[in-house]
């Protein structure tokens, strides 16, 4: 899943800012639910990160990393803190990875969609009603 950032209207996936008393990975999963309606289960395992420039107000700018955690969606609910300010939509991950700007994370979506992607012998086993999405966690940039 993609949404558009509420600024520039770029394809991004969920993020936020460090919060506090929340492990990085919940609060992947809090920005997941806050930005998408996103319910389900963050793996606690980080599959890397990448940086990027975050665009600020009077054209500014910081680089900032950004850690990705994988989540495994179990619902959409029908309604979320910043539905309208948003749109979101499902991709494939080749497809989600064209959309991005960012040639480190487009590399980092590939590889996580061809591991979680099902070969023809398992796919009959595998649940295609599950999707995943990925959450990300901003540390604080130094």
């Amino acid at each position: 899943m993609l949404i558009t950032s509420r600024d520039t209207r770029r394809w991004v996936i969920p993020k936020g800012w460090p919060m506090k008393g929340l492990k990085p990975q919940d609060a992947a999963a809090t920005e997941a639910a806050e930005e998408a309606g996103l319910i389900g289960e963050v793996e606690g395992r980080p599959i890397g990160s990448y940086r990027y420039l975050k665009q600020l107000k009077a054209n500014r700018a910081i680089a900032v990393q950004v850690i990705l955690f994988p989540f495994r969606v179990r619902a959409q609910v029908d309604s979320w803190k910043e539905q309208g300010q948003r749109e979101f939509r499902w991709f494939r991950y080749q497809r989600a990875a064209s959309l991005v700007a960012e040639p480190s994370f487009r590399r980092l979506i590939r590889e996580f969609g061809r591991a979680r992607t099902p070969g023809i012998l398992s796919s009959a086993l595998f649940d295609h009603s599950l999707r995943w999405s990925l959450a990300l966690f901003r540390p604080e940039s130094k």
